[in-house]
């Protein structure tokens, strides 16, 4: 018998499926996840892809030749934006305002989230052509990451769940309905720290 969630890929004693609220997000996500993270016991991004029923999520590290997300990206009726700190990168007020100028402020959005290190998702970027074409945005108020089990090298960043929440808050202009996702982010680090040492539990970690 497997010790980890078929569902969260987490060790069982840790498993935080109970702690998900489904949530019917009207703005599409698509979450590119590299393979090293799809059994990584802290990654946050299955979280999200349980919790959003409007969610796809595909793994590997080149998607020029995705079939599936090429297909969303060619959909007419949408437009996609990569939460990526690339050289052109907007603020998503500055996005949403550059629509209304151009009275396209009907155009409705979708989120494509790199899930993987800044080292791992900055190679899918590069090696993700099909990318480059996308708006590339930022979260306009940058949160405090509270993703305390786990390190990065870049001073802000946040997990791919707390990207999520800000880029789907700040879009939709309604952060209550995203909450939950915080919840069951909390409940995960809580139930990680439990298993940790207390030489790791004073670390201030993130992603």
């Amino acid at each position: 018998m497997s010790r980890y969630c078929a569902s969260c890929h987490k060790a069982k004693a840790i498993c935080v499926c109970n702690t998900i609220t489904p949530i019917a997000n009207s703005i599409p996500v698509i979450i590119l996840q590299h393979p090293d993270e799809v059994s990584h016991p802290k990654n946050s991004a299955c979280l999200l892809a349980l919790a959003l029923d409007n969610c796809e999520r595909w793994t590997g590290e080149d998607f020029s030749a995705h079939s599936a997300l090429n297909k969303k990206l060619a959909q007419s009726q949408r437009r996609y934006v990569v939460l990526y700190p690339g050289e052109q990168t907007i603020s998503l007020s500055a996005l949403t305002k550059r629509a209304v100028a151009k009275s396209d402020s009907k155009v409705t959005w979708g989120v494509i989230l790199l899930d993987g290190t800044w080292k791992k998702a900055y190679k899918m970027y590069q090696l993700s052509k099909n990318l480059h074409d996308l708006p590339t945005v930022n979260i306009t108020t940058m949160p405090s990451s509270q993703y305390t089990i786990r390190k990065s090298s870049k001073p802000g960043a946040l997990s791919t769940l707390e990207a999520g929440f800000a880029a789907l808050s700040e879009l939709s202009g309604d952060a209550e309905q995203y909450r939950p996702l915080l919840t069951s982010f909390e409940a995960m680090i809580a139930r990680q720290l439990a298993f940790m040492p207390p030489s790791h539990k004073n670390l201030r970690t993130s992603e």
